[in-house]
């Protein structure tokens, strides 16, 4: 897999996350088991829309909206660190959800270093990272 595909997928990835914030912000809170936030999700929602629609559309900029997409997971972390769930089933699909954060944070910030040094694969990226490389 190419970084081009790789920032296609992330791009059609943000679409999706993004709809989801927009449309049903009040289901996702609860699932996660936190407080309902709806202006917030649905503010991150339009973000990820935004990134989405900029790595689809404008791939001469991938660089740029792949930045934007890490800016945008350091804020999701740090927005679901500061969750407080009052269930312990909420606790831990909060964990799972920085979990899956983490590594999607890893994955934008390979593809966009690699539109940003010059076109690597992100598979290779990702086995010199395993393997203790950078």
């Amino acid at each position: 897999m190419n970084t081009q595909q790789v920032a296609k997928g992330l791009g059609l990835f943000s679409l999706g996350l993004g709809v989801l914030e927009v449309v049903a912000p009040g289901r996702l809170t609860r699932f996660l088991g936190v407080k309902d936030h709806n202006a917030l999700v649905r503010g991150y929602g339009a973000r990820e829309l935004m990134a989405g629609a900029g790595l689809l559309l404008q791939p001469g900029a991938r660089a740029a909206w792949l930045w934007s997409r890490v800016a945008g997971d350091v804020l999701d972390l740090a927005t679901l660190g500061m969750a407080k769930p009052g269930e312990a089933s909420g606790r831990k699909r909060t964990a799972n959800a920085l979990a899956m954060v983490t590594a999607i944070t890893v994955v934008d910030v390979l593809t966009a270093r690699a539109f940003s040094q010059g076109a690597r694969p992100v598979k290779s990226r990702l086995r010199g990272l395993l393997a203790g490389g950078r």
